[in-house]
């Protein structure tokens, strides 16, 4: 199992009401498998991620990622972890404006410590999504498209145990949507990498192994 949510939850407080918006969740993902979740927005689908992901910590409950209960991690630990096993891609991209498309790729390799062996690998995967005349160029020359290719394969570059995506078409038109659902497609297929997306999109939700729905706090089977 690579990673394992036990009764995790999270509320927040607004004034004097504290308002719920994770509730006794579970969550399993084996390797090489994808987890779609869907709900409305404001279900907690980005909540649970960066609690999945350890960038948020739940209120209650346990994160267990490769057999280890994350909560009994040092914050040093826990940025050694993240860098190592989790890779994540995000509605918007967050690439470094000032760093071309592979200094924005190998940036986790250089912060690992792993970087000259991760050049070739990164030349790879340029090849492998069709963007090596791009490298050299800035965010601010490539398309909306090919941005998020890139936070892509920056995602990849580490091998992570397992990536996080966080409604990842939801700022592109339909061709680059069906550009983007195409390559996760195909990186569940030839890296046999586990994956946890969350989405609105169907066509998205399509590709679960398990297609789940965040519902008053809790997961279900849709």
């Amino acid at each position: 199992m690579i990673l394992e949510a036990k009764n995790l939850n999270k509320a927040y407080q607004n004034g004097s009401k504290n308002l719920p918006v994770l509730v006794n969740l579970n969550l399993k993902v084996a390797d090489q498998e994808t987890i779609t979740i869907m709900g409305p927005s404001g279900s907690g689908k980005s909540t649970l991620l960066h609690i999945l992901g350890t960038l948020d910590k739940p209120d209650s409950g346990s994160v267990i990622i490769n057999e280890e209960d994350i909560s009994t991690f040092s914050e040093k630990q826990i940025s050694r972890l993240r860098n190592r096993d989790i890779g994540f891609i995000f509605q918007f991209h967050h690439l470094l404006p000032e760093f071309t498309a592979m200094e924005n790729v190998i940036i986790p390799a250089y912060i690992y410590g792993n970087s000259e062996n991760k050049i070739k690998k990164t030349k790879e995967l340029f090849e492998y999504v069709g963007l090596s005349e791009r490298m050299e160029h800035y965010p601010s020359q490539l398309s909306g498209g090919e941005r998020l290719r890139v936070a892509v394969l920056r995602a990849l570059v580490n091998n992570p145990s397992i990536i996080f995506a966080d409604e990842p078409t939801g700022n592109l038109d339909a061709e680059n949507a069906e550009k983007l659902l195409q390559l996760f497609k195909n990186i569940s297929n030839d890296f046999q990498q586990s994956l946890v997306i969350t989405t609105h999109n169907k066509d998205v939700a399509n590709l679960g192994d398990k297609q789940l729905l965040l519902q008053n706090g809790s997961l279900k089977n849709l």
